[in-house]
């Protein structure tokens, strides 16, 4: 039998914060920064106020784009022949962080986050096997901010076989991404069926938009690259301090925002996002370890399931600055209860100190966890086979089973089988150095990196992707706030 789900929602319950949600935005509505948005909501029946920026959305309209949005689609690497689903049906799991500093084995004390930090997370995310996707967000400081971007996917086009993703940062960046992905996978048409690449579509709590989030959107969408509409709710500061009082918010916050990538391009894919919490009250910082993330996350899975799309939550974020028991109860709890509530995109991985901070040996251990939780999901296996009924009887009392065919056939299915978790002997580890998790993790790091060869591309696409490079670094900051569109 498969572990059994984890609700936090009644049906009712659903179809009362949906009735909810669409009376706020008919009612109170979004604030929406960006002036070629309003227009474009206005002509599918909204009222804008253009003094004041706020458009509200009529049910019929919000249903209408919402229900344009696809139940599924794929993601792939940079030559689109990996392929996996993201459907409500579906899990994989993937970093994301906003990682400016980083921390190493044996060594509390941070340093600033670079551009080889960026690769060296891309290699470890390709190379462990139950991380699907490179959601990229490590802020590299050794680096013009502005290039940031077009780094990482060049970074990614080098040394990675699966997908990649990063933030909506504004019309020019946006731009940068789509010219890039098109040389990577071979033209701008291709992206509208193929998705190396999807984009977090940060939204302003309580009931706003960030401009340049709207902007990379439109844009994104356009090509139908996949959207994640993420609010970062805070129960107590940025929304309700009841948690039933927040979803109404940001389920109002989300649907708003997919109805507006619907209206830039129907069928764009898009995924129901989470990164909701509560206030940490003592003094209103987020608090993503918190066990109610937990909760969000999994009620968030239950209303995007309703309108029968994806969704994305983050699972592994913790308040902890060290690889600790404080890192490892809170990232286990969070990671459990996210897959077991039915999210389907969980993030997140080789992050601490609500995701601000980066580790290497995190990722390593952070795919054990992974591991461990698909484990315990996959529940236990009763069938004729599975209850070795022939095997008991020829084994009989007193016997063993280690050298048994059916013990040799089914051990590694059966058993999840852990590379950093110790489980040896007092004596054996003692002799091997009294080595911890971290030890391990850090020797793993190591043997990956070490072994890791960098993806075979043509010569001419590299070029490119180098003279694109060279060409984004050659602006001025002014020149992206140049690029921005009308508020």
């Amino acid at each position: 039998m498969k572990s059994s789900d984890f609700k936090v929602l009644s049906d009712s319950e659903i179809k009362l914060i949906h009735q909810h949600s669409l009376g706020i935005l008919e009612s109170t509505g979004i604030r929406v920064n960006v002036k070629k948005m309003r227009d474009l909501l206005a002509d599918h029946g909204c009222k804008v106020d253009e003094g004041s920026k706020i458009v509200m959305f009529p049910a019929d309209v919000v249903e209408k784009l919402v229900g344009m949005a696809p139940r599924e689609f794929k993601v792939c690497g940079p030559d689109a022949e990996k392929q996996w689903l993201i459907s409500p049906d579906a899990r994989i799991w993937s970093g994301l962080g906003t990682a400016i500093r980083f921390i190493d084995a044996g060594n509390p004390d941070r340093r600033e986050a670079t551009q080889e930090d960026v690769r060296k997370h891309m290699v470890l995310f390709d190379h462990l096997n139950n991380i699907t996707c490179n959601q990229m967000d490590i802020m590299a400081q050794d680096i013009p901010m502005h290039t940031t971007h077009v780094e990482a996917i060049r970074t990614w086009a080098n040394n990675c076989s699966k997908p990649t993703g990063m933030g909506a940062y504004g019309v020019m960046a946006a731009t940068d991404m789509v010219e890039m992905l098109s040389i990577v996978i071979g033209g701008k048409e291709k992206l509208q069926d193929n998705h190396p690449f999807n984009v977090i579509v940060s939204i302003q709590s309580p009931l706003s938009t960030a401009a340049i989030q709207i902007e990379g959107m439109m844009i994104l969408a356009e090509h139908r690259v996949p959207c994640i509409m993420a609010p970062e709710a805070m129960a107590g500061t940025t929304a309700p301090v009841t948690l039933a009082g927040l979803l109404v918010q940001h389920n109002a916050e989300i649907i708003s925002h997919i109805a507006m990538a619907q209206a830039v391009n129907p069928g764009t894919p898009v995924m129901y996002g989470s990164v909701s919490t509560i206030a940490e009250m003592r003094w209103g910082s987020a608090a993503l370890g918190a066990v109610e993330t937990s909760l969000l996350s999994t009620a968030s899975a239950q209303l995007a399931h309703y309108y029968d799309i994806p969704c994305r939550a983050v699972a592994g974020a913790t308040d902890s600055k060290l690889i600790d028991i404080q890192a490892g109860i809170e990232r286990e709890q969070s990671m459990t209860l996210a897959a077991m509530g039915g999210v389907n995109y969980i993030t997140c991985v080789g992050t601490l100190e609500s995701t601000n901070l980066g580790s290497h040996e995190m990722v390593v251990i952070d795919n054990e966890i992974i591991g461990r939780v698909e484990r315990a999901i996959r529940g236990i296996e009763v069938n004729e086979i599975s209850l070795a009924l022939e095997t008991i009887k020829h084994v009989g009392p007193d016997g063993n089973y280690l050298m048994e065919p059916h013990t040799q056939k089914h051990f590694r299915k059966e058993h999840f089988m852990p590379r950093v978790t110790d489980r040896d002997q007092l004596e054996t580890w003692e002799k091997g150095g009294k080595k911890s998790m971290v030890d391990h993790a850090a020797a793993e790091v190591e043997k990956i990196l070490e072994s890791h060869q960098p993806r075979e591309i043509d010569p001419g696409l590299s070029k490119e992707l180098d003279r694109y490079v060279e060409m984004v670094a050659n602006r001025t900051v002014a020149d992206f706030e140049a690029a921005e569109w009308e508020y």
